[in-house]
């Protein structure tokens, strides 16, 4: 009986493993450091505090593993994760969970090479923006109004209308109240 108890935990740690370590948000806050430089070590103790987290809780709902996750990637990483996977990633390790508890070990091995064939097939990466050029910001700007003008509900006002509205005897450079300073091109 300790044999299975001890093989069911295990399993359930590397269940644990296979699904943060396919996780896109954890991927690319591990690649980038956002841990520091101890990342990586910091990704390994996640699923040992995720194991350790269930064992010392009982009846755990999914929204309280999908906080404990935040708090970790927070904490840890300085991540706010945003995108929507964090109620995903919670759902996966509580069904894993359940699954361990029910003696499903295969459907865990499974879902386990499930997600190592994900992960193998591609790691998630950052991909910089690159910064336009001039011409390609000028043309924005009338892609940017045309946006506006065609979602627009009476309340947004185009650039140009913005324009046609200044003074003529406005200065090339003028100090706004807080402080910054506008710079206009002169007509």
């Amino acid at each position: 009986m300790a044999a299975r108890v001890s093989s069911t935990c295990a399993l359930f740690k590397e269940g644990v493993s296979a699904v943060l370590s396919s996780w896109p948000v954890l991927q690319i806050a591990v690649d980038n450091g956002f841990g520091g430089v101890y990342s990586q070590q910091k990704a390994e103790w996640m699923v040992d505090a995720v194991q350790q987290y269930f064992h010392d809780n009982n009846d755990l709902e999914e929204d309280e593993v999908e906080e404990f996750l935040s708090d970790l990637m927070n904490n840890e990483f300085d991540t706010v994760v945003d995108d929507g996977s964090l109620p995903q990633v919670a759902q996966k390790v509580c069904v894993m969970f359940q699954q361990c508890q029910q003696g499903k070990l295969a459907e865990v091995r499974e879902h386990i090479h499930q997600l190592e064939l994900k992960r193998a097939a591609g790691r998630a990466k950052v991909t910089p923006v690159k910064a336009p050029t001039e011409e390609e910001e000028e043309s924005g700007d009338d892609e940017e109004s045309m946006e506006c003008d065609e979602a627009g509900a009476g309340a947004s006002v185009s650039s140009a209308a913005v324009k046609d509205q200044q003074p003529p005897s406005a200065t090339a450079t003028e100090e706004e109240d807080d402080g910054w300073t506008v710079v206009r091109r002169k007509k």
